[in-house]
C-alpha cells in the first residue's frame, strides 16, 4: 500500500523469470481483483472513513519492469 497525492494505492507486485506461463500482470485475476477490493473495504473501515483509493499492479519479468495505475477498479 502506498499513498498518492489523496489516493490509497493498493499495490500487487507479480515476479517472473519468464513468460512461459504468461506475464507476472496476467497473475492478477478477478478473484484476486475481488479479494484486494475486501481487503480495501476493511482498511477503509479501520480508518473511519473512505478515502479514494487505486489498484496497481507492478509486473517484473525479469529484468523489466511494468507498472500500471488504476489497473482495476
Amino acid at each position: 500500500m502506498a499513498k498518492r497525492g489523496e489516493y490509497i494505492c493498493f499495490v500487487e507486485v507479480k515476479t517472473r523469470e519468464s513468460d512461459a506461463f504468461g506475464l507476472p500482470s496476467e497473475a492478477v485475476t478477478r478473484e484476486k481483483q475481488q479479494r484486494y477490493r475486501r481487503i480495501a473495504g476493511y482498511y477503509c473501515t479501520t480508518l473511519g472513513y473512505e478515502p479514494p483509493v487505486r489498484f496497481d499492479v507492478a509486473s517484473l519479468l525479469g529484468d523489466e519492469i511494468d507498472y500500471f495505475e488504476d489497473a482495476f477498479r
